[in-house]
């Protein structure tokens, strides 16, 4: 069972099927347009929508709200600091934020940044000054089917030759996503940690860990790494933290908070940079563009994050809905993770082309089904057009993600989830697809304009 018990509740929507209708087409069906109250089960993300505890709300109530120097920042950076082992502890409001500051202090046009798999924001806020982001994923990856434990791992070999072989020197950093995100919330283990940070020192480039997800990652080395087993998610996090140069982090997944970020760093040079670029963009250095009850509510987040029993209850609660997706007869990437599944769309609607969005058709269907709001990660997340809307690159999987928010959802709302699931895949020759009527030139997926294309 849940090791917490619910001290408030908040009512959640019951639409018809007519209203969901509506609601889709006014927001061009595209999922991110709907209004809260229009969604009865949301598994959009779990970014900022994890449940605060009793001990995160007194923190907050009780913080300083100075602009510099607050004990509220100095309490945040000492659990910073012991967690990560970085000296240099700059707060900033959300993860992109970090990952903005710390580009644009690294990167220059043409610079390459490698990693295991970026996510969305990660390659934008790349792109975005000009660099080039390389995804580096492991062979087993590949696999969508498998048991192996660590999918998220970086291939070894395709780094070493990155950081060897005539582009070396356009590389800027290597960034490892844990979990990894964009490969299906796979977990990276110790070992391929350690391996990937000896190359990146051999070779002087600097390792950063986009650490959003480091409490199940850890979870997930304790459970699945030989050498590893028996030992705490705590001392797992602060070994992983130690093998890397920085980190970013949004504190809104595994700081259990709704707001607030860090960006953590070894090098006094580079931090002080980065606090030049925090200051103008963000706020000043011990506020980073954050309240003090937000600084606080992060803090205490952090320490609960690595609770053994609150991460096996994640695990449970992610097994049990995988369980449900099966029985359902719909395949997920396997093994499943923490906090979110990834249902193989494409596999499900093999009449649904990629350019044709299965994974988006699939959520939108969920939603006018049962209320239940996701996000595909495919082709309209990954893919690109030409003017006449031939495809010229598409996803290597058509996926639906279902994020799972922390301390927000029982087991009667995951049934639902089941249910809704089980009725929709017994006519998914029903599901079509869409197409695209308007898309912004970066990050499509969030403001893309969608209409549906008959069976």
């Amino acid at each position: 069972m849940e090791p917490y018990r619910i001290k408030a509740v908040e009512p959640i929507p019951f639409t018809t099927r007519e209203q969901r209708e509506r609601a889709l087409a006014r927001v061009h069906h595209n999922l991110f347009g709907l209004r809260a109250d229009e969604v009865t089960i949301d598994l959009l993300t779990d970014s900022g929508t994890g449940a605060l505890s009793a001990a995160q709300l007194a923190a907050g109530a009780a913080a300083d709200e100075s602009y510099a120097g607050s004990a509220s920042f100095h309490r945040f950076h000492d659990v910073v600091r012991r967690l990560t082992g970085c000296p240099y502890v700059l707060p900033v409001h959300q993860g992109r934020a970090a990952e903005r500051i710390l580009f644009s202090a690294l990167l220059e046009p043409g610079r390459i940044t490698l990693s295991n798999t970026h996510f969305d924001t990660t390659r934008a806020n790349v792109e975005l000054l000009g660099g080039e982001a390389r995804d580096l994923p492991c062979a087993a990856a590949g696999d969508l089917d498998s048991a192996e434990p660590f999918k998220g791992n970086i291939d070894l070999d395709r780094l070493a030759v990155a950081l060897t072989g005539p582009d070396a020197a356009r590389v800027a950093l290597v960034v490892m996503t844990l979990t990894n995100n964009g490969g299906g919330g796979q977990p990276v283990s110790m070992d391929n940690l350690a391996r990937a940070a000896a190359l990146c020192r051999a070779h002087g480039v600097p390792l950063v860990l986009d650490a959003a997800r480091f409490a199940e990652n850890a979870w997930l080395v304790t459970r699945r790494e030989p050498a590893w087993r028996g030992r705490s998610p705590r001392a797992a996090a602060e070994h992983a933290f130690g093998l890397a140069d920085g980190c970013l982090m949004s504190a809104k997944k595994d700081g259990i908070a709704h707001i607030g970020g860090f960006l953590a760093l070894r090098d006094p040079g580079l931090a002080r940079r980065c606090e030049i670029l925090l200051i103008a963009t963000e706020g000043f250095s011990t506020y980073g563009g954050l309240a003090g009850r937000d600084l606080e509510m992060v803090a205490q987040g952090l320490t609960e994050a690595t609770e053994p029993d609150y991460l096996r209850s994640r695990e449970e609660a992610a097994g049990y809905l995988a369980g449900l997706v099966r029985a359902a007869g719909v395949d997920l990437v396997e093994p499943p993770g923490l906090h979110a599944l990834y249902l193989n769309a494409g596999r499900l609607l093999p009449h649904v082309p990629p350019h044709r969005y299965p994974g988006h058709a699939l959520a939108c269907r969920l939603y006018t089904e049962g209320g239940i709001r996701s996000v595909e990660l495919g082709s309209l997340y990954l893919g690109a057009e030409d003017e006449h809307g031939t495809p010229v690159r598409t996803a290597p999987y058509e996926l639906l993600r279902l994020a799972l928010p922390r301390r927000v959802y029982t087991q009667g709302h995951l049934d639902h989830v089941g249910r809704v699931l089980r009725d929709v895949a017994e006519r998914a020759g029903s599901v079509g697809g869409y197409r695209i009527v308007e898309q912004p030139p970066v990050l499509r997926h969030f403001g893309a304009r969608l209409a549906p294309v008959p069976v």
